[in-house]
């Protein structure tokens, strides 16, 4: 018997991708494409338990998921961390590049 591909391993493993490529765009891409991909795969990985033998591509499925919470850790600490410089910088300052040089420089100090 020739055994199945997971639907959504494929699905999975390019959300994970561009999850884990992503993340840097002030953490909003990294966040949807790894939920919505870690959401799939949770779907995948009750497939995987109910018939474990059945399935030729689990590597796959699981590189995806991987990468999947990869992305997603990375996208919500980059978020946590735009929005902690700008609550540092303030948003009446954040359009005077003078300003944000100097708020940047008093937090991490002058190189």
């Amino acid at each position: 018997m020739e055994k199945q591909k997971l639907p959504n391993a494929t699905a999975v493993l390019i959300l994970g991708i561009l999850s884990f490529l992503t993340f840097c765009c002030y953490g909003i891409f990294g966040i949807v494409f790894g939920l919505v991909g870690y959401l799939i795969s949770r779907s995948d990985a009750k497939r995987l338990q109910e018939n474990p033998g059945e399935y030729s591509n689990q590597n796959v499925h699981t590189i995806g998921k991987i990468l999947s919470l990869i992305g997603l850790i990375l996208g919500v600490l980059t978020l946590i961390f735009f929005i902690w410089i700008i609550m540092k910088i303030g948003m009446e300052n954040m359009q005077d590049e003078e300003m944000v040089r100097r708020r940047v420089e008093e937090l991490f100090g002058k190189r």
